[in-house]
Protein backbone atom coordinates (compact mmCIF):
# COMPACT_ATOMS: atom_id res chain seq x y z
CA UNK A 1 0.00 0.00 0.00
CA UNK A 2 1.30 3.12 -0.84
CA UNK A 3 2.49 6.10 1.99
CA UNK A 4 0.68 8.92 2.17
CA UNK A 5 2.61 11.77 -0.46
CA UNK A 6 4.25 9.34 -1.89
CA UNK A 7 4.04 9.11 -5.74
CA UNK A 8 2.41 6.72 -7.94
CA UNK A 9 4.12 4.22 -10.40
CA UNK A 10 2.05 3.26 -13.54
CA UNK A 11 2.53 -0.14 -14.83
CA UNK A 12 1.25 -0.40 -18.45
CA UNK A 13 3.85 -2.54 -19.76
CA UNK A 14 4.53 -6.16 -19.07
CA UNK A 15 8.42 -5.76 -20.07
CA UNK A 16 10.65 -3.70 -18.62
CA UNK A 17 14.72 -3.17 -18.19
CA UNK A 18 15.39 -5.69 -15.71
CA UNK A 19 15.51 -4.14 -11.77
CA UNK A 20 13.93 -1.14 -13.02
CA UNK A 21 10.68 -1.76 -11.00
CA UNK A 22 12.39 -1.63 -7.55
CA UNK A 23 14.51 1.62 -8.43
CA UNK A 24 10.92 3.28 -9.91
CA UNK A 25 9.28 2.03 -6.67
CA UNK A 26 11.89 3.37 -3.93
CA UNK A 27 11.75 6.72 -6.11
CA UNK A 28 8.19 7.42 -5.72
CA UNK A 29 8.62 7.85 -2.05
CA UNK A 30 11.20 10.75 -2.75
CA UNK A 31 9.05 14.07 -2.27
CA UNK A 32 8.23 15.86 -5.19
CA UNK A 33 7.78 12.76 -7.43
CA UNK A 34 4.45 12.59 -8.35
CA UNK A 35 3.81 10.28 -11.26
CA UNK A 36 6.51 7.58 -12.82
CA UNK A 37 5.35 6.15 -16.57
CA UNK A 38 7.46 3.74 -18.10
CA UNK A 39 7.85 3.91 -22.02
CA UNK A 40 9.31 2.14 -25.02
CA UNK A 41 12.14 -0.28 -24.84
CA UNK A 42 14.28 -0.02 -27.70
CA UNK A 43 17.95 -1.98 -28.52
CA UNK A 44 21.36 -0.27 -28.64
CA UNK A 45 24.69 -0.97 -29.48
CA UNK A 46 26.71 -0.38 -26.33
CA UNK A 47 26.50 -2.70 -23.73
CA UNK A 48 26.35 -1.66 -20.17
CA UNK A 49 26.30 -4.45 -17.26
CA UNK A 50 24.98 -2.42 -14.52
CA UNK A 51 21.21 -0.14 -15.19
CA UNK A 52 22.24 3.04 -15.33
CA UNK A 53 19.24 5.77 -14.90
CA UNK A 54 20.06 9.31 -16.64
CA UNK A 55 18.10 12.24 -17.00
CA UNK A 56 17.35 13.27 -20.81
CA UNK A 57 15.58 15.85 -21.42
CA UNK A 58 13.00 18.22 -19.63
CA UNK A 59 9.24 17.46 -20.22
CA UNK A 60 6.20 19.60 -19.54
CA UNK A 61 5.81 19.19 -15.93
CA UNK A 62 9.01 16.49 -15.49
CA UNK A 63 11.93 14.95 -17.20
CA UNK A 64 12.25 11.98 -19.16
CA UNK A 65 14.89 9.48 -18.16
CA UNK A 66 16.46 6.79 -19.89
CA UNK A 67 17.08 3.41 -18.11
CA UNK A 68 20.02 2.04 -19.85
CA UNK A 69 21.22 -2.18 -18.97
CA UNK A 70 23.08 -4.66 -20.78
CA UNK A 71 21.64 -3.86 -24.93
CA UNK A 72 18.43 -2.02 -23.76
CA UNK A 73 17.11 0.84 -23.40
CA UNK A 74 13.97 2.04 -21.67
CA UNK A 75 12.35 5.66 -21.48
CA UNK A 76 10.96 6.78 -18.38
CA UNK A 77 8.78 10.14 -17.90
CA UNK A 78 8.56 11.75 -14.39
CA UNK A 79 6.50 14.28 -13.35
CA UNK A 80 7.74 15.79 -10.80
CA UNK A 81 8.27 19.19 -9.23
CA UNK A 82 11.71 18.73 -8.97
CA UNK A 83 14.52 20.83 -10.20
CA UNK A 84 16.90 18.57 -12.19
CA UNK A 85 19.91 18.68 -9.89
CA UNK A 86 17.63 17.49 -7.00
CA UNK A 87 16.05 14.70 -9.27
CA UNK A 88 19.53 13.69 -10.03
CA UNK A 89 20.43 13.68 -6.57
CA UNK A 90 17.14 11.71 -5.68
CA UNK A 91 18.00 8.93 -8.51
CA UNK A 92 21.24 8.63 -6.89
CA UNK A 93 19.86 8.20 -3.56
CA UNK A 94 17.54 5.18 -4.73
CA UNK A 95 20.23 3.44 -6.80
CA UNK A 96 22.70 3.02 -3.58
CA UNK A 97 19.74 1.59 -1.37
Amino acid sequence: MAKPNSGRLVRNHSTHVAGLIPILERLTEQPGITTITPGVISPVRGNIPQLQLKVSVPIRGGFKLLARKGKTVQEVFILTSLEQESLERAIAKVIRN
